[in-house]
């Protein structure tokens, strides 16, 4: 277990360079600059900021400082903003975002559940069409089409809640809905399928055949087992939850880090989007190598490879 666990740690921190890598890349192979826009800039004005922040050194010298500054967690100064960093970014912008995605993941993996369980429990009847509808929209329909279709009816013309800003806890109700809808749709119909499988298995007819009570059924031995899929894509969902939240967070006016990108790529500063896609690519990174660690535990069945060597 403890060769297998850095075995996926130095594949983390491998993968993790390359996103470095290639997002240096990108951003610097992308033409024009962060201060072209500025037509009145004097010259003298111009070449002092781009020695100021090394963009007149050559490319293999900006990586290697830009990596030596990584590896003190700091992602460098905003070259739009004299006051603020990158790291007064994160820490002011993650923790909004951080709740949005969280709030997010509790309703889809609760809702998800619930109606996986109802469609698996109630085959080719009205429950389970019902909730492979509301799946099928959920996945279909994109997370900022919904948000302005419940800012619409619920927000402006039934007035059930406000429409924007993030300033309590009913202002958090919309924008996690619109957010949560299609991994709740995702869980939900790979958890019926799950369970449909697991309900087919020889153990849960023998468990019948015992004379178990149907809920002890359902609930020990088909749903336990039945969720091991849904724990595997936990990873994954969480972290696009946490940092997919951007167009839900302008839509809804939430001062989070969606702001702070979006508003990065429009000013084309590079630190900033460098810095936000750092950080949410270790999010990732991190989240699934947890995932893949507790894997093992949930399912006993589950042999760690060479581990018996």
């Amino acid at each position: 277990m403890f060769r297998y666990t850095l075995k996926r740690l130095g594949w983390a921190i491998v993968t993790l360079w390359a996103v470095i890598t290639i997002t240096f890349l990108l951003m610097h192979s992308i033409p024009g600059n962060p201060f072209a826009k500025e037509g009145t800039m004097p010259e003298a004005v111009y070449n002092n900021l781009q020695h100021y922040y090394n963009l007149d050194k050559p490319l293999v010298v900006q990586y290697g400082l830009y990596l030596k500054q990584l590896a003190q967690f700091d992602f460098g100064p905003s070259l739009k903003s004299k006051t603020i960093t990158v790291n007064d970014y994160i820490v002011n912008g993650f923790p909004v975002s951080l709740h949005l995605g969280m709030q997010a993941l509790v309703i889809a993996i609760a809702f998800g559940l619930i109606f996986g369980v109802i469609a698996s429990l109630n085959r080719n009847r009205w429950p389970d069409y019902v909730s492979m509808v509301l799946s099928i929209i959920g996945i279909s329909v994109p997370s900022f089409i919904l948000a302005t279709f419940l800012i619409n009816f619920v927000a402006v013309e039934w007035g059930l809640l406000p429409v924007a800003t993030w300033s309590s806890w009913s202002h958090t109700v919309l924008p996690s809905v619109s957010l949560a809808m299609m991994p709740m749709a995702y869980i939900a119909r790979l958890m019926r399928s799950s369970m449909l499988e697991v309900l087919g298995q020889d153990y849960i007819n023998t468990a019948r055949a015992k004379g178990i009570a149907k809920h002890m059924i359902i609930f020990k031995h088909a749903i336990r087992n039945a969720i091991l899929p849904v724990v595997t894509v936990l990873g994954i969902i969480t972290a696009n939850l946490v940092t997919g939240s951007f167009i839900i967070e302008q839509i809804f006016g939430i001062p989070g880090m969606g702001e702070m990108f979006v508003k990065g790529i429009f000013n084309r500063d590079y630190p900033v989007i460098l810095g936000s896609t750092i950080f949410y690519a270790a999010i990732l990174i991190f989240l699934v190598f947890i995932v893949d660690i507790a894997y093992t535990f949930i399912d006993p069945r589950i042999k760690i490879t060479g581990e018996s060597k």
